[in-house]
């Protein structure tokens, strides 16, 4: 059934992730780790059905605090499908996040592309790093170096991070071929950048433990004493994150 090698896709991909780019999660891990210890945010952007990544692990129960995910009514798909293809092309757009998120030194921008070759997520790792913050891309190496690059430069997001994580994703996404259906279907890329995500959060998170820091994270509004519980991190960055 193509339920069972959608499943079984799914678990390879993860597995090779898991796998091959160990190393980079844990460098990623401790790049968050070091600026949650200097009271730091986490930015998180992706454009199109990649900013999903953003809002998976902003205000999210059992995740940190200080996520701040890049949540641009332009470059998203509920902004509008077919501008957010154009948009995410567009030179010069991401000054205007950079800017208006404030993403500045020793903060660290988690930039989630799959075929990295459009301008604005490339324009966002540049001008992160020029601002001084760190940048770790969850990209498709495969998806990338197929297809040239959109931006003048001819570089791809793999090319201007300081931390290139490979998704494995195929390129164009899909898993499955159908007879009868010109092109594949069930894409994948949000299972697989999301548990990327969650690795790097949660290995940052137990990095800070190892060091005495306890780790800021949220409580599940939902059980009893949540509330309670989120009111002083709510307190303390309702003015630095954007969107809370």
């Amino acid at each position: 059934m193509l339920m069972d090698k959608y499943f079984d896709g799914v678990i390879s991909l993860l597995n090779r992730v898991r796998e091959t780019q160990r190393d980079k999660i844990l460098e990623a891990a401790k790049l968050v780790k070091e600026a949650l210890k200097k009271d730091k945010l986490i930015h998180v952007y992706g454009t199109g059905h990649s900013q999903v990544l953003a809002i998976e692990v902003f205000y999210r129960a059992g995740g940190f605090v200080p996520v701040n995910a890049i949540l641009d009514l332009g470059s998203s798909v509920y902004g509008g499908a077919m501008k957010s293809t154009g948009v995410e092309r567009l030179q010069g757009y991401a000054k205007i996040l950079l800017d208006y998120y404030d993403i500045g030194q020793d903060d660290v921008l988690i930039v989630v592309s799959n075929s990295g070759r459009n301008a604005l997520p490339i324009e966002m790792a540049m001008g992160a790093r020029e601002r001084g913050a760190k940048v770790i891309a969850i990209t498709s190496i495969e998806f990338s170096s197929k297809f040239p690059s959109r931006h003048p430069s001819g570089k791809r997001l793999y090319d201007v991070a300081d931390i290139v994580i490979d998704n494995h994703v195929p390129p164009g996404d899909a898993l499955l071929e159908v007879e009868g259906i010109k092109t594949k279907i069930a894409p994948v890329s949000t299972i697989v950048n999301s548990a990327i995500l969650h690795s790097i959060m949660a290995e940052a998170a137990k990095m800070l433990v190892d060091e005495g820091i306890e780790p800021p994270i949220w409580l599940s509004a939902n059980v009893p004493g949540g509330d309670e519980y989120n009111k002083k991190y709510l307190e303390k960055y309702k003015y630095r994150i954007k969107h809370l």
